[in-house]
């Protein structure tokens, strides 16, 4: 499957994916209806998973492409110019004049409990004539790598156009829904975690055992290959039938936000440069590895001098 990318001459990863801001302030405990707690720590992060995935790859010396929509306003701007600053092209990144920029507003408290209230905006309103737009982006793609931030039609006709260009079509199904089965015939690597194997399979996730049964089904439903990210366990795939586990590397995790995202980063770079299937893992397990023990997001992922033997 990955030497299929380097022959032909393609190396691009294209991501088609969500951009938010995020907004992260902690307290003392959640606040109850009708109060007014005095917070600490506010930050401003770059976040939604589309532009974390982008970021994971380009980081790791991938040639990345992002497409997606911004607002007309300040975060959109900061967004646009952080890609640009991590090497990221932005031709397919446009902006919308009747919505802002998705957000993300996030209290922590000392417990490690978060809420997470989004407001999508502007990632609600990529288009699939935004796709058609970008077909010169997607004829020079080896991957394309995709998550569920962005409006399900646009994804369809996004991993349509990815196969008619000869790409391989990535999905990470995060956040977890069900997946009409026009998109998941053109999807050639399914990335889940436990919970959405479980969502997207219907077959309950509740130990390591239950996973093949859910593998399998999901393949049934036209997807070539799937693995199952497993946390700090690392991940899992079949190959030739036979259950394949990759572990991920001890260590002492801080914050797991944006883990899942640097692993598919990861993994897609690895993919293009020809490794295997195992062997992408592996990188991607090292990548997601490394990220745990730092905190945020985009802030927390890796450099390629940073886990490479």
């Amino acid at each position: 499957m990955t030497n299929m990318l380097i022959t032909k001459g393609k190396n691009k990863i294209v991501v088609v994916g969500s951009a938010n801001m995020d907004m992260v302030i902690s307290a003392s405990h959640f606040p109850h209806p009708g109060e007014t707690l005095t917070g600490y720590g506010f930050m401003t992060n770059h976040g939604g998973k589309g532009a974390n995935q982008a970021v994971a790859a380009a980081r790791l010396g991938a040639d990345v492409s992002f497409i997606g929509k911004v607002g007309n306003d300040s975060f959109g701007q900061s967004t646009i110019e952080m890609l640009r600053n991590e090497g990221i092209d932005v031709s397919g990144l446009t902006v919308a004049e009747d919505a802002p920029t998705g957000v993300a507003i996030i209290t922590t408290v000392p417990s490690g409990e978060n809420t997470i209230i989004i407001e999508p905006g502007a990632n609600a309103k990529l288009t699939t004539e935004d796709i058609t737009q970008a077909k010169d982006i997607f004829a020079q793609a080896a991957i394309v790598l995709m998550q569920l931030e962005t409006p399900i039609p646009t994804l369809i006709k996004a991993a349509e156009m990815a196969k008619q260009q000869g790409a391989y079509v990535v999905l990470n199904p995060a956040p977890a829904a069900p997946l009409p089965a026009e998109l998941l015939l053109n999807v050639d690597l399914l990335i889940p975690n436990e919970t959405e194997a479980a969502t997207i399979s219907g077959i309950e996730v509740a130990t390591d055992e239950d996973i093949p049964a859910a593998m399998e089904r999901l393949q049934a439903l036209g997807v070539q290959d799937v693995i199952v990210t497993l946390g700090s366990k690392g991940a899992c795939t079949t190959i030739d039938g036979k259950m394949v586990t990759v572990p991920s590397r001890k260590v002492d995790a801080v914050d797991t936000t944006a883990a899942g995202d640097t692993f598919c980063g990861a993994l897609c770079t690895a993919l293009t440069q020809g490794k295997t299937l195992p062997e992408a893992m592996h990188y991607g397990c090292k990548a997601a590895a490394v990220s745990v023990t730092r905190r945020g997001a985009q802030m927390s992922m890796p450099y390629k001098e940073e886990i490479e033997d």
